[in-house]
Parts: structure tokens; C-alpha cells; sequence
């Protein structure tokens, strides 16, 4: 398979030429970054345009057209080296609350975020510790199963607030098992960047007890 290139995810998500170069520069960071601080797993890096921007980036257009135009406020979980939050506010979602207890990857989203211009804050903690505030939705890739995300971020649930999660083959087992303590509406996405792979959203989100 031909490696997955910059240029590509820009012809296939529309990425204006202004927004491709943030992109392009988060992706130079993370390639120096990786070399001290392993942000990501090694075998990633050879097609990290595909395997994390292209993952992390195909939320954009969806969640347009879910939610329509403005500037969201939304709280990505488990953020590691910023995928996919941090990409969705490099290229204009809005403001991104990312959450990651580690704090050599805090560093490094800190320095994409000043060097990209991304309005995103950086939380150094855990999310069961993390004051509330409202969101209008809630992103995760590779973090936790589904029943664990909606736990954490029950405290931010408001009316409106949506899940956007990015899952694996797994990803039905794991709405099994969260439909026993919650309730809320599904739409299945293909993802463009995994063939196995799912992207959930999930609305109406209520847990089944108080």
C-alpha cells in the first residue's frame, strides 16, 4: 500500500492550503518529538498521515455537518499526543479541552498548540479530577471502551452534548455492554483510515439510573 501523504488528506477533506501547513507542522513536531520522548508507537511513523491525521481528521467534516458552522467547545479524553482533538482545533472546530495525564505529552501538544495557533487549553490531570464545564461534544480515540468514556464524561453531559468516538472492530461489544447502564441514540460511520474500523456518535446520552 502506497504510503498515505499529506497532500492526499487534503484532496480528500477539502483542507485548505493555510490549514494543510499547520498540519504539516504538527506532523514535523511529532516526528522530532518522537525520537526522545515516544509519543506514539514507532511502527505508526512511517504512515502517520494516515494512522493519526487522516484518523483524527475525517471527524471534521462529519461533525459540520451533525452540527453546522461555528466554534464548538468541545473535551477530548485521553488525549496522548493530541489525536484527534487537537487536530480538529489546528483545523477550526474550536476550543479544544484536551485531557492527558502524561505529562511529556502535555509538553508536546503545548508546543503544537503555540507553533499552530490551535485554541485548545492543555489539562495535565485526569479527567475524574478535571472541574466541569459545558461542552458541546466529547472526542476519544484509543483511550477506553465506550462505557468507560461515557462514565468520565458524565459530569459534562448537558442536553445537547454528543459523543464522537473513534473505535476499532470491537466498537459493538462495547455499545452492548455500555447500553446496559445507558441510553442513547447511534450513527455508525465508516472510517476513511482503517478498514476495521468505526466512528460513533452518540446522541441523546442519558444514564438508565440516577
Amino acid at each position: 500500500m502506497a504510503a498515505y501523504t499529506a497532500e492526499r488528506l487534503a484532496a480528500d477533506l477539502a483542507v485548505p492550503r493555510e490549514t494543510l501547513a499547520k498540519l504539516e507542522a504538527y506532523a514535523a513536531l511529532l516526528v522530532k518529538w518522537q525520537k526522545a520522548k515516544n509519543l506514539v508507537s514507532d511502527t505508526t511513523i512511517p504512515d502517520l498521515w494516515r494512522r493519526h491525521f487522516l484518523d483524527s481528521a475525517q471527524l471534521y467534516p462529519l461533525i459540520r455537518k451533525a452540527k453546522g458552522e461555528g466554534d464548538f467547545t468541545f473535551l477530548d479524553i485521553g488525549s496522548g499526543a493530541g489525536f484527534p482533538g487537537l487536530v480538529l482545533s489546528v483545523m477550526g472546530l474550536g476550543h479544544a479541552h484536551m485531557v492527558e495525564s502524561n505529562g511529556k505529552k502535555c509538553s508536546f501538544m503545548g508546543q503544537v498548540s503555540r507553533e499552530t495557533s490551535a485554541l485548545a487549553t492543555i489539562h495535565n490531570e485526569r479527567i475524574e479530577a478535571l472541574e466541569t464545564f459545558p461542552v458541546d461534544f466529547i472526542t476519544s480515540r484509543a483511550c477506553a471502551k465506550v462505557g468507560q468514556l461515557l462514565d468520565w464524561g458524565r459530569p459534562f453531559i448537558g442536553p445537547n452534548t454528543e459523543f464522537w468516538l473513534l473505535k476499532g472492530e470491537g466498537a459493538e461489544d462495547e455499545l452492548t455492554e455500555a447500553m446496559k447502564a445507558w441510553k442513547m441514540d447511534v450513527d455508525r460511520f465508516q472510517s476513511l483510515s482503517d478498514d476495521k474500523g468505526v466512528i460513533l456518535r452518540l446522541t441523546a446520552v442519558q444514564p438508565r439510573f440516577s
